[in-house]
């Protein structure tokens, strides 16, 4: 019987999560009702309110999801040379490339920027670890130039998503390397 239960409280939480995402892809959370959450899901209020407080509960797990999967991803390895660093960069766009409706839909105009923030928050905490075991500048500075990287970074992204993803994982992650080591520099050598 629990089995059972189970699974079929697992099925609503998914049907759930597809309908919000879906809804998402038309408008703001603030601006999804949850009577149109439960019309999509084909589920009645009591049963979602059985599973989440309101719509934004629901967004928050399922950024909760997503966010503990890349950390999990990119804890499990050791990035300490520029060649790992493209290793790190690659894996992370790979992951993106992997859940690209659901990065692409919590990314978008209607995600919420939490997703952002927190995602900004995980890759610049493993920059700075990074960083501070390779460099003898001060914390302060480190904090500023993995904040202009992590953000720079998420805009190249974010405009890979909304474009089709032309190039391959392995190119956006080169373009984002080659940027963090080498500046607009890269840009001379690479024109030739």
């Amino acid at each position: 019987m629990t089995s059972k239960l189970d699974r079929r409280k697992q099925y609503t939480r998914m049907v759930l999560k597809d309908s919000l995402m879906k809804l998402l892809l038309e408008k703001p959370v603030a601006n999804v009702t949850i009577k149109e959450l439960c019309e999509r899901a084909d589920i009645n209020r009591s049963t979602f309110y059985s599973h989440y407080k309101d719509q934004y509960e629901l967004l928050y797990k399922i950024e909760e999801e997503i966010i503990e999967e890349m950390y999990l991803t990119l804890s499990q390895h050791n990035f300490t040379s520029e060649s790992e660093t493209l290793q790190l960069t690659k894996r992370i766009v790979e992951y993106v490339a992997e859940k690209s409706e659901v990065c692409q839909t919590l990314l978008g105009d209607h995600g919420s920027n939490s997703f952002q923030k927190r995602v900004m928050a995980i890759t610049h905490e493993l920059l700075i670890k990074k960083w501070t075991d390779e460099n003898h500048l001060q914390l302060k500075t480190l904090k500023y130039v993995a904040l202009f990287t992590v953000s720079g970074g998420i805009q190249v992204i974010q405009h890979w998503l909304a474009e089709g993803m032309i190039e391959s994982p392995e190119e956006i992650a080169q373009l984002i390397n080659d940027f963090t080591n080498k500046g607009l520099s890269f840009m001379n050598t690479s024109n030739h």
